[in-house]
């Protein structure tokens, strides 16, 4: 289970933010921020249904109880900034069978490359 600065830090990098980016978000300076990321600081309430707000995620999720917040609905569900959970999936279902073959070989290989990253 991720703690809750790891799951800051990954919400922020996963969105394509700036840590001053969020600070503004949240009406505090980056190094204030930049604290709370590293767990030097505890994340008050209002900051945290703030931050849940902002990103579109439950309560459960920003604390670590859930992987993802599963009563979102895909289109509301972001890989990345731009790009919804169902898009994603309407794009890589638009490809030939060997194009989606492609895209799964690659979300394989890039989860064996991220725990072979976070071994060493």
């Amino acid at each position: 289970m991720k703690n809750v600065m790891d799951l800051l830090r990954e919400l922020r990098e996963d969105h394509d933010y700036s840590q001053s980016d969020i600070a503004s978000v949240l009406g505090i300076s980056q190094q204030h921020y930049s604290k709370y990321e590293k767990g030097e600081y505890e994340l008050p309430l209002r900051h945290f249904i703030t931050l849940a707000e902002h990103y579109g995620v439950s309560a459960d999720y920003l604390i670590g109880r859930c992987s993802y917040d599963e009563k979102k609905p895909l289109e509301m569900v972001y890989v990345t900034r731009d790009c919804s959970c169902e898009k994603l999936v309407k794009d890589t279902l638009s490809l030939s069978e060997h194009g989606r073959m492609s895209v799964v070989e690659y979300i394989e290989l890039q989860k064996l490359k991220e725990k072979q990253w976070s071994a060493s």
